[in-house]
């Protein structure tokens, strides 16, 4: 991508965040017809595919590049910057296909459109951030953080099963120092802390902690006391998925006190969104029809995206106000019949192969 991301000429500056597309070749065509029409409605300057943008459904290396063109080309045919974070599903295909994540950017990069790197040289693939400069111009005043969290825990750790544990993959600690360096690199750079929003895919352990108000207590007197501390808006349908250790992410975003969000996919069913000790942490509604949602007539109840409007302060020229809401497939008209309506796989742009 060759245009910088900036924030327009009034201040602003919009993300979408759509999550778990998660499906083959034949994305289900509600799926396509939901991101053009949240792209047309919130008009953004940049759009995250957080996680899990293909399923294991591929067989074939086309088959991969069919898949991952269906999802972008929405953005590319706008000329809106997308960005894609890995998830646990994406690789799934990879023993069939031989094509694994780093392969998967190395052909978004043919997009004009792609704002993915190789990224950071740390655990995972695309670790980096994305700074947005200030509408004048003269300093970074946002910072779009994509993070890896990973697929699936091991399987044994110092000659000890994982039994009882959850089996999903998280944040390592190289990943979280490198946050930290960097963060600490554009207030540098910008002489003010750089405020900013991080994307992964796979939940925090405080993701779950919000909800209920503490780390051990699960009734609905603790989420209802936490519903007021928190503030939380929207819905939890299923269990948070976070991995077996708590990576320390959160403890380094309050020692930093530059990023004001975490948002996540991953588990398909949640939408809530919380203001945990100052740092908003929430979900993205699941976008993709292909994969699992509700269950019964309300599978597709819950499908849809999320809408970041940012805003420069007038007044303080370090800081922007950040107003997020989800958005969803009811409102657009889409036909949330239950089960799975196949497309065609779109043509590739000229260049892409």
């Amino acid at each position: 991508m060759t245009n910088q991301l900036a924030f327009d000429a009034d201040g602003t500056f919009t993300i979408v965040q759509f999550n778990d597309t998660q499906d083959t070749h034949t994305t289900d065509r509600r799926t396509i017809a939901l991101m053009h029409a949240v792209l047309e409605d919130a008009d953004p300057d940049l759009v995250v595919i957080n996680g899990d943008v293909i399923s294991g459904g591929p067989t074939t290396e086309l088959e991969v590049k069919q898949a991952l063109n269906n999802v972008v080309l929405p953005m590319q045919e706008r000329g809106i910057p997308f960005a894609v974070t890995f998830g646990n599903h994406d690789e799934d295909s990879t023993p069939l296909t031989g094509l694994d994540e780093t392969a998967y950017l190395e052909f978004l990069s043919q997009y004009s459109c792609c704002a993915n790197a190789p990224g950071a040289a740390v655990t995972g693939t695309g670790n980096q951030v994305l700074p947005v400069r200030s509408a004048a111009g003269d300093r970074d005043a946002f910072a779009v953080w994509l993070l890896d969290s990973g697929r699936y825990a091991p399987e044994r750790i110092a000659g000890q099963d994982l039994e009882g544990y959850p089996s999903w993959d998280w944040l390592r600690f190289d990943q979280v120092e490198w946050y930290a360096r960097t963060s600490r690199e554009l207030e540098q750079r910008n002489g003010a802390l750089v405020p900013g929003l991080i994307f992964q895919h796979i939940a925090l352990w405080e993701h779950r902690f919000a909800w209920f108000g503490g780390v051990d207590r699960r009734t609905e007197e603790d989420h209802a006391r936490a519903r007021r501390r928190h503030g939380i808006i929207g819905e939890r349908n299923e269990e948070e998925c976070p991995g077996p250790f708590n990576s320390g992410l959160f403890s380094a975003l309050l020692h930093r006190g530059d990023v004001r969000g975490v948002f996540v996919g991953h588990d398909h069913t949640n939408t809530y969104s919380a203001d945990y000790y100052g740092v908003t942490l929430g979900y993205g509604p699941g976008t993709g029809f292909g994969t699992y949602g509700l269950g019964g007539e309300d599978d597709h109840r819950l499908r849809g995206a999320r809408v970041f409007r940012l805003t420069q302060s007038a007044g303080d020229a370090a800081d922007v106000a950040i107003d997020t809401e989800a958005v969803f497939a009811s409102s657009y008209g889409i036909d949330l019949t239950a089960g799975y309506q196949p497309s065609q796989p779109a043509p590739f742009p000229a260049g892409v192969r």
